[in-house]
């Protein structure tokens, strides 16, 4: 982490010319601290400066990166994965990812270990205002909201993550009935069997406590998904279609067009089909969606695990823009949860996470074999018109993930199965 700072800030002073300011935001899992105070020395060390947000969601070191002109803003935070991880993202000037080429000559730096070491004036300090930056994050979520949220009761599922240091302020601003669970961080509860990726303690707690609507972001709530009055899951490709339903009748969706990507349900394009939304998908990432949205002029765009992107609003996915913009549909719609989010229907889907070795070069060589490659031609013959296969490997973990979906629950498990099966033999087999 020590020699990430160092890279990106000498890549920033090169670029630039002078000496870079770079934000720093972090999760609240317990390395988050050594790593960022890591990270700060190594910036200090060749004359960058630096702004620490402390505990804050990842769209906001984004979004105050722009609007503290700093250089580039770095989040300290593993999203949902569990707290034993760690990773370090970068956003550049204007609140995006880093491009390829800038973070190849931050790899470059790293790998070569060459580092201009300032002295004496030169180096680099602290600089501070992390209430003000909240605030200044809080108010403009808050300014996204054109009506009113009164007579909704909201159940917030903080998943013990970033969002415990801004969501109660910020729905608190708002006149509905909001409480909070799992907002109480101690550095290793982070998503542990709740948030995002396990909403069961939230649909739960949703249907006993009488509530219209459940929210749940991810540890640095960069990413939302919601359950309705009766407990059911409202995934990312139903908030797409909520949402751009709602901007549609008001006008507000460029070019009648939402971006998703390959793993969005075939529901969400029927849905589309149907109301005359267009829909363009992309490569698996947030970063793709993004990229699509720029270059086309999209305003809504996202991925079926919540992140989900107002191009109006934000630079990347932002878990309480999100949520604050499903409440604001859900508000103006009169209807409950569950009939609002019955308008995208959703075919069943198979999803099994295969664990293979951590050895470099093992994934690509599962993905290459022939014998998946010809599995897969033939399954997909099979679910021909009535259903799909997507295998690809994970990009943050030793994972490949399996995903079919078909017309019935039955079909989608035994299809899936049978190629989790082959993998996981296919890694056995394959040695380095």
């Amino acid at each position: 982490a020590f020699h990430v700072g160092q890279a990106v800030a000498a890549v920033l002073t090169e670029g630039k010319g002078s000496k870079p300011t770079i934000t720093i935001g972090k999760d609240t899992r317990i390395s988050s601290d050594m790593l960022e105070a890591a990270l700060m020395a190594g910036i200090c060390s060749v004359g960058g400066d630096v702004m620490p947000l402390g505990t804050i969601p990842t769209p906001a070191v984004a979004y105050l990166t722009v609007l503290e002109q700093a250089d580039a803003g770095i989040v300290i935070s593993a999203s949902h994965n569990p707290y034993e991880h760690n990773g370090i993202k970068v956003f550049n000037e204007k609140g995006y990812k880093l491009p390829d080429a800038i973070e190849e000559q931050v790899e470059e730096k790293i790998l070569t270990d060459i580092y201009p070491a300032a002295t004496h004036g030169e180096i680099g300090v602290l600089r501070h205002g992390l209430r003000q930056s909240r605030e200044a994050y809080i108010d403009h979520l808050a300014g996204t909201i054109e009506g009113d949220l009164s007579g909704l009761r909201v159940l917030v599922d903080c998943s013990n993550g970033a969002s415990s240091a801004t969501a109660p302020e910020l729905f608190g601003r708002f006149r509905c009935f909001c409480d909070f669970i799992h907002r109480e961080p101690d550095g290793v509860n982070i998503n542990d069997h709740c948030g995002s990726t396990h909403l069961d303690d939230l649909a739960q707690k949703v249907v006993a406590g009488g509530y219209d609507i459940g929210v749940a972001f991810d540890g640095d709530a960069d990413r939302c998904l919601l359950v309705d009055e009766q407990g059911g899951v409202i995934d990312g490709d139903k908030v797409l279609a909520v949402c751009g339903s709602d901007m549609k009748r008001r006008g507000k969706l460029s070019g009648g067009t939402i971006v998703a990507t390959v793993m969005s349900n075939l529901g969400l394009h029927e849905f589309c089909r149907e109301n005359g939304v267009g829909l363009v998908c992309t490569s698996v990432g947030d970063r793709n969606v993004l990229e699509k949205m720029n270059e086309c002029g999209y305003k809504l765009g996202g991925e079926q695990s919540g992140h989900t992107i107002f191009r109006e609003y934000a630079t990347t996915g932002d878990g309480e823009l999100t949520a604050l913009q499903f409440l604001q549909a859900l508000r103006r719609s009169g209807k409950q949860a569950s009939e609002l989010a019955s308008c995208c229907p959703q075919y069943p889907q198979e999803l099994i996470n295969v664990a293979v070795s951590h050895v470099p070069g093992v994934k690509d060589a599962i993905m290459q074999d022939p014998a998946l490659r010809h599995a897969i031609a033939q399954m997909e013959q099979e679910l021909a018109g009535k259903g799909r296969v997507l295998i690809r490997p994970s990009g943050t973990e030793a994972l490949i993930r399996v995903m079919v979906e078909a017309k019935t629950t039955e079909v989608a498990r035994k299809v899936a199965k049978d190629l989790a099966d082959l993998i996981k033999i296919l890694s056995e087999k394959i040695q380095f």
